[in-house]
C-alpha cells in the first residue's frame, strides 16, 4: 500500500478487528512514521454517530483546550482576529472561546451544531484554525490540511503521537477499534515531514501540536504548563465575553 502522507511504500504490519467484525490491515510507513488502516469501507457504519458513545472526555477535552488556547492565542497570535474551529463537533469548544471573548467560528461536515448556532464559518479571513481529535479521522490527510492551509497558515489540532515502539493493537486504547473512527495515526516524524512539505514549522506540546508560519520557541511554548496555575483566568481579564453580545445578535436575528 502507498503511503498516504509522503507516497512512498508503506508496509503491512498487523490485523486488527474494527466494530467487533471487521479484521482491517493496517500499514506503517518507514519512511515518514505514518499508520494508515486499508482503505475504511465502514466508515459509514463507524459514523451512525459522528461522536462516538465511548468518548467520555468530551467536556473535560473542551474545557480543558479552552484553558489552553486562551495563553496560546493571547501571547502568539493576534488576539482580536477570526479564529475558526474546523471539525468542531457540537460547536462546545466555539461556545466557550465566545463566552471568554475570542471571535470564534464553527465548521463541520458530520455533526449537528448545538451550542455555536449562528456563528457557522462565512469565509471570514482567519488567524488561525484549531482543530481537535480530528487528524486521526482523515481519509486523506493531505487533504484535508491543504483544505485548512486555504484559509490559514496557522493550525493548532490535538491528536496522539505514536508510541515507540509501535504499540500492539490491544495494547494502545487510540486504535479505537471498538468505534472504528480512527484510521490515521501520527509520529513525531510525520508531523516534521507535513511541515517541511508546506514551509510550515511543527512543534509538539504533548498531544497538542503546531503547523504554524512564523516559528514559536520552544521556550515560550512551555508557558502553556501555567494553565494549572491558573495564567488563563489573569489572561482572560484582557476580554470582554461575547455571551451578552451573541444574546442580543441572536435574538434579534430574523
Amino acid at each position: 500500500m502507498i503511503c498516504k502522507v509522503c507516497n512512498q511504500k508503506a508496509k503491512q504490519i498487523f490485523t486488527a478487528q474494527i466494530l467487533n467484525k471487521y479484521d482491517i490491515k493496517y500499514f506503517h510507513c518507514e519512511n515518514c512514521g505514518f499508520i494508515q488502516t486499508e482503505e475504511p469501507y465502514w466508515l459509514n457504519e463507524a459514523y451512525a454517530e459522528s461522536i462516538n458513545i465511548s468518548d467520555t472526555g468530551y467536556m473535560q477535552r473542551n474545557l480543558i483546550l479552552s484553558q489552553k488556547l486562551t495563553i496560546l492565542l493571547a501571547l502568539f497570535f493576534d488576539k482580536n482576529k477570526v479564529f475558526l474551529d474546523y471539525a468542531g463537533g457540537y460547536g462546545v469548544f466555539v461556545r466557550m472561546m465566545r463566552d471568554i471573548g475570542f471571535d470564534f467560528y464553527w465548521d463541520d461536515k458530520y455533526t449537528a451544531n448545538l451550542f455555536a448556532r449562528g456563528f457557522e464559518y462565512n469565509k471570514q479571513p482567519i488567524e488561525a484554525i484549531t482543530t481537535f481529535e480530528s487528524f486521526e479521522h482523515f481519509v486523506n490527510p493531505l487533504e484535508e490540511i491543504e483544505k485548512m492551509l486555504m484559509f490559514s497558515k496557522n493550525i493548532i489540532f490535538s491528536t496522539e503521537l505514536l508510541p515507540q515502539p509501535i504499540p500492539d493493537p490491544e495494547a494502545w486504547w487510540y486504535y479505537g477499534l471498538d468505534y472504528g473512527q480512527h484510521i490515521s495515526f501520527y509520529s513525531f516524524k510525520t508531523f516534521q515531514f507535513i511541515a517541511k512539505k508546506y514551509n510550515l514549522n511543527y512543534a509538539n506540546l504533548g498531544c497538542l501540536h503546531l503547523l504554524t508560519e512564523q516559528k514559536v520557541s520552544n521556550l515560550k511554548l512551555k508557558i502553556l504548563k501555567f494553565s494549572k496555575f491558573g495564567l488563563h483566568k489573569f489572561l482572560q481579564k484582557q476580554f470582554k465575553s461575547k455571551t451578552w453580545e451573541d444574546y442580543l445578535k441572536m435574538s434579534t436575528r430574523k
